[in-house]
């Protein structure tokens, strides 16, 4: 009896063990979530003026060269889609016969586009502005530096311009002694 009963435990022990265990299941998968990522990266075409925001001149009469008291440093950044061609920077005033205006009431003479000169990259000559800009109709601009190709390496780029700056005072030979205040432009366009 001891047998039957060693067995008869045994198969409990079994029974038990077997009635414990978790039955195996297969396994199970959800559904598929799905997120939409979206990324955008702006076109851009940005100028800064990093320094020389403001030139002072001491005018002499009747002088060709009349230099300004600082250099002007400009920043031209962009990032572009693809299909854009060139980039061209620009200096222009809003009036060709009227660039600095004079500031003293009974003086009617004002300084032209045509009497201010800018050099580029301090090397070169001065060129007035007296050409017609794509920012205007008036003949006051003058395109600084050479246009840009753009091409599939330089989408994402930026050029560093130095302006130094003349007035020729011969182009007024009797200008009024006054002071003359103007606002010189500076604009970069992106071309198809």
């Amino acid at each position: 009896m001891r047998l039957s009963n060693r067995l008869w435990i045994a198969a409990a022990v079994l029974f038990i063990s077997a009635a414990s265990v978790a039955p195996t299941k297969a396994q199970i998968n959800s559904n598929t979530g799905t997120v939409t990522l979206n990324a955008t990266l702006s076109e851009s075409l940005t100028v800064t003026v990093n320094s020389g925001s403001t030139v002072n001149f001491t005018l002499a009469p009747n002088t060709a060269a009349n230099a300004g008291s600082t250099t002007t440093g400009i920043n031209t950044a962009w990032v572009l889609k693809p299909g854009r061609t060139a980039i061209a920077l620009w200096a222009y005033f809003g009036s060709a016969t009227a660039a600095l205006v004079h500031q003293t009431g009974g003086n009617t003479v004002d300084i032209p586009s045509a009497a201010v000169k800018i050099q580029v990259g301090g090397a070169g000559p001065f060129n007035a502005l007296t050409a017609v800009s794509p920012f205007n109709a008036a003949a006051s601009g003058l395109q600084i530096g050479s246009s840009i190709a753009i091409t599939g390496a330089n989408k994402n780029s930026s050029r560093v311009d130095t302006l130094a700056y003349q007035i020729d005072t011969t182009v007024v030979p009797q200008l009024p002694a006054d002071t003359y205040v103007g606002t010189l432009n500076i604009q970069a366009q992106a071309t198809p």
